[in-house]
């Protein structure tokens, strides 16, 4: 009689097709969970950067009793624009606005300009030297300008310019277009020499080419280094009182100082300063912010 064993029982196994579906669908949650995480950490780090910002803000619009009686850290109990209003017409803002942007704008668009130029031709043209020459432009961005504070000082007492708004124009000028000319450069050099050739086909000279076809094709990257330009010389301090002695002639960076000297107290008049001081940045940044970020994006895709 023949015994029969019972066989054990097969393990049920699982089609590989199930484990594929369940990894693909736990792709779409660690995605989720990653983008989620990125988010808090941007919320979050961006809070810890703007929380300065809105304690300058609120301690602008609140009055000195509030403060002098809560403390500067306590939370608001008035709303006044008064510290405004003194810092503007009392602690001279309104006069040292101007002197910034007297000398804000012509040395932005005189930069620019002259880097332009030089760009052009080190870029479109076999110049001799011309790689020693963005050397020579480069290396002088990377010494550091406090070597030079005498020496600039007692050039502009040569020059007859001491002591006023040209001076530092000039400095701001010069310490700017070796910058500018390598950034430009490298951009100049990525338009295509047949736009050039065409146009000299069609009879025209470099004067011709640099203003219709580079400077139009150009905008982008002039645009991010308008807005560049505009915030370093705007916010520049050192050079001001390098080449300035009379209080009426600082920019605003400079009279910020003699502020802070006049209300010692007085935190709302300062923080409304600063707020004054920082306005104008800010809405240049904001009016160029898409050419600021197109500008930056130039040459990541060919």
């Amino acid at each position: 009689m023949a015994v029969t064993h019972a066989s054990p029982p097969r393990a049920e196994t699982q089609p590989a097709g199930d484990g594929r579906e369940r990894r693909r669908a736990d792709r779409p949650r660690g995605r989720a969970l990653g983008t989620a995480g990125f988010h808090t950490g941007a919320v979050l780090l961006s809070a810890l950067w703007l929380l300065p910002v809105a304690l300058v803000l609120v301690t602008a619009t609140r009055s000195f009793d509030d403060i002098a009686s809560n403390g500067l850290g306590a939370l608001p109990h008035s709303f006044t624009l008064d510290g405004f209003a003194q810092a503007w017409t009392d602690g001279g803002q309104a006069r040292a606005l101007l002197n910034s942007i007297i000398v804000t704008v012509p040395g932005v668009l005189l930069s620019l300009w002259l880097a332009s130029m030089a760009a052009f031709a080190l870029s479109r043209y076999n110049l001799p030297l011309r790689r020693t020459l963005l050397l020579l432009m480069l290396g002088g961005n990377l010494l550091p300008p406090q070597i030079l504070l005498i020496p600039v000082s007692k050039l502009t007492e040569m020059l007859g310019l001491y002591d006023s708004l040209y001076a530092v124009i000039g400095v701001q000028v010069g310490f700017g277009v070796g910058f500018y000319v390598f950034v430009l450069h490298g951009f100049m050099r990525s338009i295509p020499q047949e736009i050039q050739q065409a146009a000299v086909i069609d009879g025209a000279g470099p004067w011709t080419i640099y203003t219709r076809i580079v400077m139009p094709l150009a905008k982008p990257a002039l645009a991010a280094l308008c807005a560049l330009s505009f915030t370093w010389i705007f916010n520049d301090l050192l050079w001001s009182i390098t080449v300035l002695r009379t209080g009426s002639k600082m920019p605003i960076t400079a009279s910020l100082i003699g502020l802070q000297g006049q209300y010692v107290s007085d935190w709302n008049v300062i923080a409304a300063g600063s707020v004054i001081a920082a306005a104008p940045t800010v809405i240049v940044f904001l009016r160029f912010q898409r050419h600021f970020v197109a500008g930056l994006n130039l040459g990541a895709v060919k």
